[in-house]
């Protein structure tokens, strides 16, 4: 995505690169990237908490989630962290789901859960469900970040998120795995669904199906990413090209 991006802006001399850390050797490689001419760095699992301690400065979203996807490398030599995971979700909405007032239930209770509750919460959504097999840890971002923490049968709300990893083999049947049916899906204005691959996930295609809004995977990567690149190159992210990047084009 970025690459094409680099492209599409005729940013000549700009590359994103693929670096393979061990978590022993983070923080050393880390501080090492301005010297070599890196402008920052996104960070994925399992370094995103590593990312924000290593960090001199860091956004209300970093801190509040208690991870970092994104480091820029300062002029001044200070490091500081993101985690646009957070607003590219509310980036990625479709116009019509307005998150003011809305209400949502988040599958799962990692990491992205946790963004994503936040997110939901300080755009001002009136309602956070969260479910998560393992009670205790949805409780445990309730208490730190917001929300409720959800039992049983998932209530109707605007908005359904879905955290969880199900899905992420090809062909796999998240309904098998997911405390909800094809028809309940009826109960939700928007469905995301965090899983990305070839092709929309059962989630995502069942919601299609019935009419329901979709936001899939790859448009949340899209999203995340082009808040990383505005912020690294200073100029609006060319999404079309990043989309057509993501999915393969």
């Amino acid at each position: 995505m970025h690459e094409a991006g680099y492209a599409a802006l005729g940013l000549a001399g700009w590359r994103y690169q693929l670096l393979p850390v061990p978590p022993e050797l983070f923080e050393e490689t880390v501080r090492g990237l301005p010297g070599a001419g890196f402008t920052g760095a996104n960070v994925t699992i399992p370094h995103k908490e590593a990312a924000l301690a290593l960090a001199d400065e860091a956004t209300d979203a970093a801190r509040a989630i208690g991870a970092a996807n994104t480091l820029t490398f300062l002029p001044d030599g200070r490091i500081h962290a993101d985690n646009t995971d957070a607003p590219g979700l509310i980036d990625a909405l479709p116009p019509e789901v307005d998150p003011a007032g809305a209400t949502a239930v988040v599958l799962g209770a990692g990491g992205t859960a946790r963004a994503a509750v936040w997110a939901l919460l300080e755009a001002g959504a009136a309602d956070v469900a969260i479910w998560n097999r393992t009670r205790a840890r949805a409780e445990r971002i309730a208490q730190e970040v917001g929300g409720r923490v959800l039992e049983g049968e998932l209530p109707a709300a605007d908005l359904l998120v879905n955290t969880t990893s199900v899905g992420l083999k090809p062909g796999e049947d998240q309904f098998a795995h997911l405390p909800l049916d094809r028809p309940d899906l009826a109960r939700y204005r928007c469905v995301v669904d965090l899983v990305y691959g070839a092709e929309p996930t059962a989630l995502v295609a069942a919601a299609r199906e019935q009419g329901i809004a979709t936001v899939d995977g790859l448009e949340l990567l899209v999203r995340q990413g082009a808040r990383s690149f505005a912020r690294w190159t200073g100029q609006a992210p060319p999404l079309d090209a990043f989309r057509t990047a993501a999915r393969g084009g």
